[in-house]
């Protein structure tokens, strides 16, 4: 290699360097000071977009336009009132029983219908709101994406010498997907994410010190995960110490500083705008009972298999079997046939197709397939169904070691012939659980309450939770609250 060659590689890192200096170098929209930011504010943007796209695919969005236009409302106001008031905000509700909120980059917001049925006030609404308005203003989900950036590459020059040069590295922000909703924040971006939501709130005239309650009622529930896949709260938002105190605190200091005397709760606003809201699983997109799967929606019906768990999610249904040494997935498929159907699983998953026929399940065409599939792991053996129902493909796939298939292949067969039209009214008619507001006739405890109210015996104490409420607590005569009307 020549002098002049070796000068001029220099003079290019030199350059790299300069232009790191320049992009990196961002003014964080809360503090004020320069952050190393490998993210622009436009990648930032297209990111949120991307993942909106995702999201909305993967989780689906609650078909309630009453309930997303009030939500989006206090959004935009709480957006408008925050360090990036220019940002394009997106507030959409998802249809996930699981207690959650998240934020994706560029402005997007996400809350789940759980979480709207566990909150007990405008105020506490508010908090949370601000709380992922606040992950977004101080770039945290940015930050965390150059992190981990440069853990990889070692050097950041190089991960933004990469970007200048043209070359595909690292950089491509789009490999995320819905994964960014997930990144974890520390707890110094925890403790900034609440200081900015009491900023925010108590600017809107609430009470933000409602968040601390909130969060408290998080700490009663068993809250984990749901059917969606979705984890809770606390499962991605690790929790400051002292986090309710501090809440406390800088709520009132805040409040001190902006001079607001009177600063607004809105509890019985609050649960009359969520009063019908689905509460839990909706069996209307699917549910187990006793050995059958049920689909009121899209009016089908199958067994499951003798003591084999199951997992329902948006996307598939998952079946275990006892010893977890073989798998039922069931799903929609691609395709405008069977066998079209059949022929891109193979292409898919280069599948080694020991046989394949024509049959038929309960009067619909189908596709039975058995394959080889090679992974990293190993081959399994693949008996796979594919049904058609009206315009829609249906896909069984019961998988397990070439070793252990026989023992499951009948099994899997019994399973997926028994896939036919749900015809039983009782079924078809399903309703989900709801929350309902109401109003008590006299002052009386909690507890006296909600039976009087008509909820179980063994559901007042979830219930009491779900209000935010202590045991024991005495309630006046007239007191807004919540129940839930069962629907099964």
């Amino acid at each position: 290699m020549s002098r002049e060659h070796v000068l001029s590689i220099m003079k290019g890192f030199i350059l790299i360097g300069v232009a790191l200096l320049v992009v990196s170098c961002a003014v964080n929209p809360v503090t004020g000071e320069r952050d190393l930011m490998l993210v622009s504010e436009e990648d930032e943007v297209k990111l949120g977009r991307q993942t909106d796209v995702g999201v909305t695919q993967e989780y689906g969005l609650y078909d309630d336009q009453r309930m997303t236009d009030y939500v989006n409302e206090m959004g935009q106001r709480l957006g408008k009132l925050s360090h990036r008031p220019e940002l394009d905000w997106h507030f959409k509700v998802l249809d996930a029983s699981v207690v959650n909120a998240f934020a994706a980059p560029g402005g997007y917001v996400y809350l789940t219908r759980g979480i709207l049925a566990t909150l007990n006030s405008e105020a506490e609404l508010a908090g949370v709101m601000g709380h992922e308005i606040g992950h977004v203003t101080a770039r945290h989900s940015a930050q965390q994406i150059s992190k981990a950036q440069m853990a990889q590459v070692g050097l950041t020059g190089l991960s933004i010498g990469l970007g200048v040069l043209g070359i595909p590295g690292l950089s491509n922000l789009a490999e995320l997907g819905v994964g960014v909703l997930f990144l974890k924040f520390s707890r110094d971006d925890e403790r900034e994410a609440d200081t900015l939501s009491i900023e925010y709130a108590t600017k809107a005239g609430y009470d933000a010190s409602q968040m601390a309650g909130f969060f408290e009622t998080l700490q009663r529930m068993d809250s984990t995960s749901d059917r969606s896949g979705l984890p809770s709260w606390f499962s991605t938002h690790p929790s400051p110490e002292d986090r309710e105190k501090a809440i406390r605190i800088q709520s009132k200091q805040m409040q001190q500083k902006m001079g607001l005397r009177d600063p607004k709760i809105d509890r019985e606003d609050y649960l009359r705008s969520i009063d019908g809201i689905i509460y839990g699983d909706d069996p209307r997109q699917g549910y187990a009972e006793g050995s059958v799967y049920y689909h009121p929606g899209m009016r089908f019906q199958f067994p499951v298999p003798a003591e084999w768990k199951v997992n329902d999610t948006p996307a598939a249904v998952q079946m275990v079997s006892q010893k977890k040494d073989a798998v039922i997935l069931f799903s929609g498929a691609p395709g405008t046939t069977p066998p079209d159907a059949a022929q891109k699983f193979v292409s898919k998953t280069k599948a080694s197709v020991l046989r394949s026929d024509e049959t038929h399940v309960h009067g619909y065409p189908a596709r039975r397939v058995l394959s080889d599939v090679t992974s990293q792991k190993g081959t399994i053996r693949v008996l796979s169904f594919f049904i058609q129902k009206e315009e829609a493909i249906f896909a069984f796939h019961g998988m397990s070691s070439q070793r252990t298939f026989l023992q499951y292949e009948q099994t899997f067969s019994d399973t997926f012939s028994g896939f036919e039209e749900l015809k039983d009214s009782k079924k078809l008619n399903v309703q989900p659980d709801r929350i309902r507001h109401r109003i008590t006739k006299k002052t009386d405890t909690i507890e006296n309450a909600l039976r009087t109210l008509g909820i179980p015996g063994d559901k007042v104490k979830e219930v009491l939770v779900l209000n935010g409420m202590t045991p024991g607590q005495t309630l006046p005569a007239g007191t807004l609250i919540k129940v839930v009307d069962y629907g099964r």
